[in-house]
């Protein structure tokens, strides 16, 4: 009952990110910094708060003041790097840039939440993404939209500008719940009346062509999933269970010490196997790190004050 109720809270929000006009206040930047300071407070509250309800209410000042801060005039080129408890991603072209985070249940459980900010002057254009993911069975087949996002927290973008629709490549972190993590390979797009559109069939190989690349695989292990640009690659571990007869059971799956990847040919992505990853730069899921932990980090470098 409880996921049913959060599913439903987000609506209720939804007129918050609605198209709307910047405020042509000349103190744009002083009053950014103020929201920015309200976003590190209120972020913290939604990843450290004790419950349920307390993180949901935190994450809804987050919204509201998330809002209120892109409203100002050139909001797109203001920094928020700084509020660790989301991840903004600008396109590599400066058309849109992507926020997203995510709140943790008591239950194990994550739901993620973010908007897609257009760079468009002085008017505000923004497509928030409500997180549909528990009522997408196959999420590997489906072409989805804002709101029935797959949900993730994204540290990647890919642009890949073909002759006919350019689209965005997009890594992303998605916990899951007690047992297991996943990670995904999105795909961003934009249809002719300027709308995103997520999942395109680009992925060729290992058994299917796929609209989005999801990997699950045991909440104990540590996943690769990065990009190779010298070499037009996107690399992952192989996920294996530590048994064969445990197929199937993703609480069991975690990488085996191999590595396969999507290399990119002719706008669209092909599977390989078996790549030779030595003497390159490697990652693990630390290319996200869940704000909660790095808090926990960060107190401990500071002697716990």
């Amino acid at each position: 009952m409880k996921k049913i109720f959060i599913l439903l809270l987000i609506p209720a929000l939804l007129p918050l990110f609605s198209f709307a006009q910047h405020s042509d206040d000349s103190k744009g930047l002083a009053d950014l910094r103020m929201y920015r300071d309200s976003l590190l407070y209120w972020g913290d509250k939604l990843i450290n708060d004790d419950t349920d309800v307390e993180r949901m209410n935190a994450n809804a000042g987050f919204i509201k003041t998330l809002v209120k801060a892109l409203k100002i005039s050139h909001s797109f080129n203001f920094s928020f790097d700084s509020v660790k408890y989301m991840t903004v991603l600008n396109s590599p072209d400066s058309r849109f840039r992507i926020f997203t985070w995510h709140i943790q249940y008591d239950d194990g459980s994550y739901r993620f939440y973010g908007t897609v900010q257009m760079n468009t002057g002085d008017k505000l254009l923004m497509f928030p993404m409500d997180d549909y993911s528990p009522f997408i069975k196959n999420p590997e087949d489906t072409i989805t939209n804002s709101r029935k996002w797959y949900g993730a927290q994204y540290y990647k973008i890919i642009p890949v500008y073909t002759e006919q629709n350019p689209y965005y490549v997009l890594l992303g972190w998605k916990g899951n719940n007690v047992k297991t993590t996943k990670k995904v390979i999105e795909v961003l797009s934009f249809n002719r009346d300027g709308i995103p559109v997520y999942g395109r069939s680009v992925f060729d190989g290992n058994m299917k062509i796929r609209k989005r690349v999801v990997f699950e695989y045991t909440r104990q292990a540590s996943m690769l999933l990065n990009y190779v640009p010298d070499e037009h690659l996107i690399v992952f571990d192989h996920l294996a269970p530590s048994d064969k007869k445990q197929k199937g059971h993703f609480d069991m799956y975690g990488p085996d010490l191999s590595y396969d990847g999507y290399r990119f040919n002719n706008g669209r992505w092909e599977y390989v196997e078996n790549l030779d990853m030595r003497n390159k730069a490697q990652g693990g899921d630390n290319d996200y790190i869940d704000p909660k932990k790095q808090a926990q980090i960060d107190k401990a470098a500071s002697g716990g004050n």
